[in-house]
């Protein structure tokens, strides 16, 4: 009997010994497996750090704004200085120029007769019938030789040119009329008359030793020569008067 209880004894004994190993590996994954839950929150951490060279890029480039601002304003200034530049130019009273006082105090030049559909700017009397003879005493020359000037001496002619056709079927020493039966007008200070479409303006006085009815009952007629236009009367051949053609 004593050996069966020995025996019996044993085989708990071995049984034990191999039933404690087997709890020992079961419970070995229950406490492997505490570690690997607690790894989250390193890798959180290393999330965390990841993140933060972002957040301070996305700082950076933030950051710029308050210069875009103050650039904003510094242009907006610069702008206003302008303006109040500009505005200031204006309200200063402008000092005339050398040259516009210089050409201010030159005398004035005569501007020479220009060509056709050119008018003066000039006042325009038209003189009735019955004034001619007012109109011709006033413009009567007291020592013609002396106060006649040819184009020559004037400087050359610079007015209208007639048309050679035209000229030679109205005008010359073969085409004479008399002034007193065409309109007449004085025109810049000087008398004229119109004949065959023109108006001829007289530059110089009239002979003081012609009849005081000369534009009545002397015969003239237009002549062009190698310097310009005169009007010559068929009772004094040696006299020519300068004369200029419009065209108005």
């Amino acid at each position: 009997m004593k050996p069966v209880g020995t025996i019996s004894t044993g085989v708990l004994l071995l049984l034990l010994g191999t039933a404690a190993p087997t709890n020992a590996q079961r419970d070995e994954p229950q406490e492997a497996k505490r570690p690997r839950q607690e790894q989250p929150a390193k890798n959180e951490k290393h999330r965390d750090i990841r993140q933060q060279p972002r957040d301070r890029t996305q700082q950076r480039q933030s950051a710029p704004e308050p210069r875009r601002n103050q650039s904003n304003q510094q242009q907006r200034r610069a702008q206003k200085q302008q303006q109040d530049r500009s505005t200031r130019m204006q309200q200063r009273p402008r000092q005339p120029d050398q040259n516009q006082q210089e050409r201010a105090q030159r005398p004035a030049m005569k501007q020479p007769q220009r060509h056709e559909g050119y008018r003066a700017s000039q006042q325009r009397q038209r003189v009735q019938q019955g004034k001619h003879r007012e109109v011709w005493q006033q413009h009567r020359a007291r020592d013609w030789r002396s106060e006649h000037r040819d184009w020559r001496e004037r400087g050359g002619y610079s007015g209208y040119r007639i048309p050679d056709e035209h000229y030679r079927g109205n005008f010359g020493a073969n085409h004479w009329f008399r002034i007193h039966t065409y309109p007449i007008e004085i025109y810049g200070g000087h008398p004229r008359f119109r004949y065959a479409g023109f108006w001829f303006g007289l530059m110089d006085p009239w002979p003081e030793y012609w009849a005081d009815d000369w534009y009545e009952n002397d015969d003239v007629y237009v002549v062009y020569s190698e310097d310009g236009y005169y009007l010559y009367n068929r009772r004094y051949p040696m006299d020519r008067i300068a004369i200029t053609v419009y065209v108005d």
